[in-house]
C-alpha cells in the first residue's frame, strides 16, 4: 500500500516538462535584473539619459518587483496561481517589447515598471506550483533547486549574455531575451500547469496592498541610498517611514479575517528557523559586489571579461542547488547544510587574503567554495518554508520568501558597502601620490569608481601610483568584509546545525507522512 501511495505521488515527465516551463521565465527575470550593468551606459547614450535617470532606469525594477511581492503572493491564492503567473508572463512580454523599443526616458523607466510589477507576479506563483506539479518530497526539493538554480544562475549569466548581445546588436536587444520564453509560458501553461486558488480567500484588502507598498518601497530606497553612500536625510526619513508603516501593516493584518499577509506563519519554528537562515545567507551575498569591482578596477578587467571569471563561481552555486536535494537522501540536511555553510566560510577566508597584486587565484577559488557551500540553503530549505505553509497560503509564503531576500540583499549591500566605502575612505587619503590635482583627489577619495576615471585623464606615472594605491585600499576594505562574512558564516553553520538537527532525510517515511497529512488537510479545505 505505501509503494503504491509513493507511485501516485511522483510526478511523471509532464510535471518534469512543467517545472522546465517554469524554470525559464526564473532565469529570464533574474538576467532582467543584472543585465542592466552592461546595458545602462548605451542606454543613456541611445537616450540621452542623465545620471538621475539612469539611476531610475536601474532601480525602478527592483523597487516594483520588491514592492509588489507580497501582494502578488497573497492574489495568487485568491485568484488563482497559474492565472497569476500567465497574466504576469503576458505583462512581461509586452512591457519588454516596449522597453526595446522606448524612443524616451520616461517610456523605459514606466516599461521596467510593468517589468517589476509582472516579474513579481511571476516569481511567488512559480514557487508556490511547484509543490503542485511535484507531491513526492525528494522530486519537489530537486524541483525547488532546479528552480533556484534558474533564478541565481540569471543573476550572473546577466552580465555575460549582456556583453554578447550589445557587441551585435543595440541595448534595446536585452528586453527581447524574455519575449519567446514568456511566449513559450503562456502556449505550454494551460496545457502542463496545474491550477490551484484558496477556495474560502476573502476580498482582497486593498489598504493593506497600500500599506505594503508604503512599507517596502520607502525602506528599500533608503537602503539603496545608504549602500550608494548617501546617508542623508531623506534616506534616513524614509527608512523610518517604511518601519512605522510595516508596523502599521503587521498590527492590521493581525486584526483582519482574510490578511494580505499570513502574519501566523511566522508561529511555525521550522518557518521562522528556516527564513532566518535565508535571510542571514542572503545578506552575505554583497560579497559579488565587492568581487566585481576589485576584477574591474584593481585587476583591469572589462565588466565582459570580470563576468567571465566570476562564472566558475556561479556553476558551482548552480552546480552544489542540483546536488543538494539529491545528498539530502543520504544526509540529514542539518549537517549538509552546515558543512556547506563552514566550507562558504573557508571560501570568505579566501577572499579575505586576496589583495591588488595576489592575482586571480583566492578571488576565484575563494568565490568558488562561498557559493559551492552556501548552495544548500535555499535549495533545501526553501522546500521546508513553504512546506511548512498550509497548501492554501502557499503563494504567501512563497512570496515572503522572496521579499525577504530582497531585504536581505539590499541590507547587505547597505550594511557592508558602506563599510568597505568607510574603510577605503579612511586608507585612500594615505596612499594617494603626491602632487595631485585636488578634483582628482577629491574624486579619488570617494570611491574606486573615482580613483579609476581620475586617473584616465592623468601621465602614466601618476596615474598608475593614484591606481596602485586606491587598489590597496579598496583590497584592505574588502578583506576586512570578508573577515566579517566569514564570522557570519560560521555562526549561521551553528545556528542551522541546531536549528535542522530533526529534519529528516528528505524522502524518509515521517517526512513523507508529514507531507501527506498537509495535502490531505488541503484536500478537506479543496472540498
Amino acid at each position: 500500500m505505501k509503494a503504491a501511495m509513493e507511485s501516485t505521488q511522483r510526478a511523471g515527465l509532464k510535471e518534469w516538462i512543467g517545472l522546465g516551463v517554469l524554470a525559464l521565465p526564473a532565469l529570464l527575470v533574474s538576467i532582467d535584473v543584472s543585465v542592466m550593468i552592461l546595458a545602462l551606459p548605451h542606454i543613456g547614450i541611445g537616450l540621452g539619459a542623465d545620471s538621475i535617470q539612469q539611476l531610475w532606469i536601474m532601480d525602478i525594477y527592483g523597487f516594483m518587483l520588491s514592492g509588489f511581492l507580497i501582494t502578488m503572493g497573497t492574489l495568487g491564492d485568491r485568484m488563482g496561481r497559474r492565472k497569476l503567473l500567465l497574466l504576469g508572463a503576458a505583462c512581461f512580454g509586452l512591457a519588454s517589447v516596449l522597453a526595446a523599443f522606448s524612443s524616451s526616458v520616461g517610456m523605459l523607466i514606466a516599461a521596467r515598471s510593468v517589468l517589476g510589477v509582472a516579474g513579481a507576479a511571476i516569481a511567488p506563483s512559480a514557487m508556490a506550483l511547484i509543490g503542485s506539479l511535484f507531491r513526492d518530497p525528494k522530486q519537489r526539493s530537486l524541483g525547488y533547486g532546479i528552480w533556484f538554480a534558474c533564478s541565481m544562475g540569471g543573476m550572473a549569466l546577466g552580465p555575460v549574455v549582456g556583453g554578447a548581445m550589445l557587441e551585435h546588436f543595440s541595448w534595446g536587444s536585452v528586453f527581447l531575451l524574455g519575449v519567446p520564453v514568456m511566449a513559450l509560458l503562456l502556449v505550454t501553461g494551460p496545457l502542463l500547469l496545474p491550477e490551484y486558488r484558496d477556495p474560502k480567500a476573502g476580498r482582497l484588502d486593498l489598504p493593506s496592498v497600500g500599506l505594503s507598498l508604503g512599507a517596502i518601497l520607502p525602506f528599500i530606497y533608503g537602503l539603496k541610498e545608504v549602500a550608494k553612500g548617501n546617508p542623508g536625510l531623506v534616506p534616513v526619513l524614509a527608512l523610518g517611514l517604511g518601519i512605522a508603516l510595516g508596523a502599521v501593516f503587521v498590527r492590521r493584518q493581525r486584526s483582519l479575517s482574510h490578511p494580505l499577509l499570513e502574519v501566523s506563519l511566522f508561529a511555525s519554528p521550522v518557518f521562522r528557523s528556516a527564513l532566518g537562515c535565508m535571510f542571514g545567507v542572503t545578506l552575505t551575498g554583497a560579497i559579488m559586489l565587492f568581487l566585481a569591482q576589485q576584477l574591474q578596477f584593481v585587476q583591469s578587467m572589462t565588466p565582459l571579461s570580470a563576468a567571465m571569471w566570476m562564472l566558475p563561481g556561479v556553476i558551482a552555486s548552480m552546480a552544489g542547488m542540483l546536488l543538494s536535494p539529491i545528498l539530502a537522501r543520504y544526509i540529514r540536511p542539518s549537517p549538509l547544510i552546515g558543512t556547506g555553510l563552514v566550507i562558504a566560510a573557508a571560501g570568505c577566508v579566501l577572499l579575505s587574503q586576496a589583495g591588488a597584486g595576489s592575482g586571480l587565484a583566492n578571488l576565484v577559488a575563494g568565490y568558488i567554495l562561498f557559493s559551492a557551500g552556501s548552495s544548500p540553503v535555499p535549495s533545501l530549505l526553501s522546500g521546508q518554508i513553504i512546506g511548512s505553509a498550509p497548501p492554501e497560503k502557499a503563494g504567501s509564503a512563497a512570496s515572503l520568501l522572496q521579499t525577504s531576500g530582497e531585504f536581505a540583499y539590499a541590507l547587505g549591500i547597505a550594511v557592508f558597502g558602506s563599510i568597505g566605502a568607510y574603510l577605503f575612505r579612511h586608507q585612500v587619503k594615505e596612499l594617494l601620490p603626491a602632487g595631485l590635482d585636488p578634483a582628482a583627489a577629491e574624486a579619488s577619495r570617494e570611491s574606486l569608481a573615482g580613483a579609476v576615471s581620475a586617473a584616465a585623464s592623468l601621465p602614466d606615472s601618476q596615474a598608475e601610483a593614484l591606481l596602485q594605491g586606491a587598489g590597496q585600499a579598496f583590497s584592505s576594505g574588502m578583506k576586512v568584509v570578508a573577515v566579517m562574512m566569514t564570522v557570519l558564516m560560521a555562526g549561521i553553520a551553528v545556528y542551522a546545525w541546531m536549528a535542522f538537527k530533526r529534519m529528516p532525510l528528505i524522502g524518509q517515511p515521517e517526512a513523507a507522512g508529514a507531507e501527506l497529512a498537509i495535502q490531505e488537510s488541503g484536500s478537506i479545505r479543496e472540498a
